[in-house]
């Protein structure tokens, strides 16, 4: 594999969600859970996307329950709770892991290039893939979606 856009996912909705999809998008990928104390990070994320949206930035919310069971719905009862908490519109992914031997292989992917950074250490770690599918940026979990350090490297991709 030697860019983001050759990964698959499937949507929160049960469909195929192939990165493809966002080609010619900078997209930040970030696994998120909904039962977190880093769970109010969704305001800002859709607030980042909002701001961006029209550029071609995209946010992709990726749940995972492998941060002390965080996530542990259904993908109905998450996306649920994305809109009626946060008014989620950013596109979803159904729960994926993000780490270790099962992890989706995108993670693995990431992993590969730039090394331990990018394999998520907790709910809501960031990783900003360019217009041409590369790993450019990771942002641990604590860094609010709304830090200028994330919004510079959001201007800087589109």
């Amino acid at each position: 594999m030697t860019n983001a856009w050759d990964f698959e996912f499937t949507a929160i909705d049960g469909q195929p969600l192939p990165m493809t999809t966002f080609r010619a998008h900078p997209v930040l990928v970030v696994n998120v859970a909904s039962k977190c104390g880093l769970t109010p990070q969704y305001d800002g994320l859709e607030k980042l996307y909002a701001e961006y949206r029209d550029k071609g930035f995209v946010v992709l919310g990726v749940p995972c329950n492998q941060f002390m069971g965080q996530e542990p719905g259904t993908e109905a009862e998450i996306s649920e709770f994305c809109r009626t908490n946060f008014g989620i519109d950013f596109p979803m992914t159904g729960k994926v892991d993000v780490k270790g031997d099962g992890a989706h292989p995108f993670y693995k992917w990431a992993v590969e290039q730039v090394g331990e950074p990018a394999e998520p250490v907790w709910n809501f770690h960031k990783l900003l893939i360019d217009k041409d599918g590369k790993l450019v940026n990771v942002f641990g979990p604590r860094t609010d979606p709304l830090d200028p350090e994330i919004k510079a490297a959001v201007e800087e991709a589109l």
